[in-house]
């Protein structure tokens, strides 16, 4: 066997680490026809924690960035999918509740009572030589980094500012093809209807949800890519 002969080791041996490769699909064995490379299906991310305004930049294009709205959010405003981002429990109100207690959530620490703030909303259109090429919806937990929201996030990128204030662990995401609703159609200057990418984030810091995004692209302007 010409792989014993190069590296100098036995038959048993090649035959040995082939199987192992085959079982850990780095290789593929083929009936009569031989061993090969696996196709790889990758679980590392190919979607970085970029900065927009440098990808465009560099890509000798303007870029500009314009802040549709700011908010502070408490624990009621939240919907539910928000509460499951960040794990923050609902609250249980009733009449003879203090309006000033501030109730803690046992399994992370979050402050999760209805009238203190917990998460800070911003909406933001990324332009490309003057044409709509994102819109950008984040949410920030507000304890992690209180003062996010001061930030003038038309000079400032979220995420610069986020990985310079509290370092990121971790983070998971998704990349789906959408219909644009009629509102997102219209901050993006496109049909209804018309195709969306859009790109899901949730980025952890301290072992928390510090910031969850979604990023809606204008499917004939953006792609994504990366190398493998």
């Amino acid at each position: 066997m010409a792989l014993a002969k190069e590296f100098g080791v036995s038959r048993m041996t090649v035959n040995r680490a082939l199987k192992e490769l085959s079982e850990e699909r780095v290789l593929e064995r083929r009936q009569g026809s031989g061993t090969f490379v696996a196709q790889q299906q990758f679980n590392h991310t190919f979607v970085e924690v970029r900065n927009i305004a440098q990808d465009l930049k560099s890509a000798n294009r303007d870029y500009q960035a314009q802040v549709v709205s700011k908010r502070i959010l408490t624990a009621a405003m939240l919907d539910d999918e928000l509460r499951r981002k960040f794990d923050i429990n609902k609250v249980a109100v009733s009449s003879n509740t203090n309006a000033d207690t501030t109730v803690m959530d046992d399994s992370t620490g979050a402050d999760s009572s209805s009238d203190v703030d917990v998460l800070y909303e911003v909406k933001i259109i990324h332009f490309a030589d003057g044409q709509p090429i994102q819109f950008e919806e984040r949410w920030v937990d507000a304890q992690k980094v209180p003062e996010f929201i001061e930030q003038d996030f038309s000079v400032v990128n979220t995420s610069d500012y986020l990985i310079a204030k509290s370092p990121l662990e971790r983070g998971s995401y998704t990349i789906r093809a959408l219909a644009a609703p009629d509102e997102i159609a219209a901050l993006l200057q496109i049909a209804p209807q018309s195709p969306t990418l859009v790109l899901r984030r949730q980025t952890y810091s301290a072992g928390r949800v510090l910031t969850f995004v979604k990023m809606w692209h204008a499917g004939d302007r953006y792609q994504f890519s990366g190398e493998l």
